[in-house]
């Protein structure tokens, strides 16, 4: 069994920067930020592959920056808003990462309990 540890949330200030961690016990070919907002749809953050190569989602505007080594996901998020609250999760496959436009949840077979980011104004 997979598991995925997710670490780093925190309250910040509209402007703020967090750096959120992920560890899991195997190597997956693809990792993956996701975030759920109270009352919404989980949404898709940004991938990080093994071989360095990473995506994101457009509303990430260049203010997060995901990176991966070996079996350690991180997320660096900057200028943040208090639209980005919400708990980050962790999600991990055996596979090569979705394209974009099929980067949906169900994508990802391993999941974190997730970590809890809270932006005030």
């Amino acid at each position: 069994q997979v598991q995925l540890v997710e670490s780093g949330g925190g309250s910040v200030q509209t402007g703020g920067s967090l750096r959120l961690s992920c560890e899991t016990t195997a190597d997956p070919y693809c990792m993956a930020w996701f975030r759920q907002a109270p009352g919404m749809e989980r949404e898709w953050v940004g991938t990080g592959e093994g071989d360095g190569r990473t995506q994101y989602a457009d509303f990430v505007k260049g203010r997060f920056t995901v990176s991966r080594h070996s079996r350690k996901l991180y997320l660096q998020m900057s200028s943040l808003k208090p639209e980005d609250t919400g708990m980050y999760f962790c999600a991990a496959r055996f596979a090569p990462c979705p394209n974009i436009r099929t980067m949906t949840s169900s994508a990802f077979a391993f999941w974190g309990q997730g970590t809890q980011v809270t932006v005030s104004s």
